[in-house]
């Protein structure tokens, strides 16, 4: 979608969601902002008001069913959404104090917690759902354009491609989202309904900074932002960056698993929650 005017963003207390906020507000736009965090939120819509644009907050969990469904309706009532952004997200890992046997980083016993996957799966898979649906139905019934109903991105990531042995639950979540998302692109196409799978590498956000290994081509969210909605803008099924890292990790996912294991599996671990 070239322009869109009324925008909806999970996650948008930080990170890379406040950096698309930041980056589509502007006079004639209304946002409508979701996040955990409120202090965080209202910095976010502070600046894009300042910007020009119309902005609309809500505290909300994404793991809310009827709560998400709630809020994507009365904004679409308010503002027939023209973009739906399913941000939201959290991670962790299999090291530190996410392990079920409190180890320490790296520790030979490599287990994410029971209570992290499924907080993780919660979120990253079920809070994307909760999204993306409800989205799909209003925009289903809104008049037929000329550049179409609508169009939704799903943030997956570029874990998504392979599972790493230091944060298994991230990856497969991200893996089911990227899938769903490029599943659903064909279906929705006959509806008038555009989506985008978004596949990012490192980027700088509270997520990130707890890692306590290299990340290579780590990026600042705002130019992660504007390279996301460059592909919105042409309708990019998937939009995957930086190139050179989405390049290795599609070579790695190639290749035969009892090829990679052994390297894998001497990578750090990312801290558990």
């Amino acid at each position: 979608m070239l322009s869109p005017k009324s925008i909806l963003i999970t996650g948008a207390s930080s990170g890379l969601g406040a950096a698309l906020a930041t980056f589509y507000a502007a006079p004639g736009v209304t946002l409508f902002l979701g996040g955990r965090h409120r202090t965080r939120l209202d910095n976010t819509a502070g600046t894009c008001s300042a910007l020009g644009a119309t902005v609309e907050t809500a505290v909300i969990d994404v793991t809310d069913r009827a709560a998400m469904t709630d809020w994507l309706a009365r904004a679409d009532a308010q503002a027939p959404l023209d973009l739906v952004i399913a941000n939201a997200g959290i991670s962790g890992g299999s090291g530190g104090d996410g392990s079920t046997d409190g180890g320490t980083l790296g520790s030979p016993a490599r287990i994410e917690s029971a209570e992290q996957a499924r907080r993780i799966f919660a979120v990253n898979v079920t809070g994307t759902m909760n999204t993306a649906l409800p989205a799909i139905d209003l925009m289903r019934a809104h008049p037929a354009l000329t550049k179409g109903k609508g169009q939704i991105a799903l943030i997956s990531s570029l874990a998504g491609f392979r599972g790493m042995p230091g944060a298994p639950a991230y990856c497969a979540t991200k893996a089911a989202v990227r899938a769903w998302g490029e599943g659903l692109r064909g279906t929705l196409a006959t509806d008038g309904i555009e989506l985008s799978v978004v596949c990012p590498g490192f980027i700088r956000t509270p997520m990130t900074a707890v890692n306590p290994f290299p990340m290579p081509f780590l990026m600042d969210p705002e130019p992660a932002a504007e390279i996301i909605a460059k592909g919105l803008r042409a309708n990019r099924s998937r939009i995957a960056f930086p190139f050179r890292l989405y390049a290795l990790v599609w070579l790695l996912a190639t290749l035969p698993p009892n090829l990679t294991d052994r390297f894998l599996n001497k990578l750090p671990d990312k801290p558990g929650r």
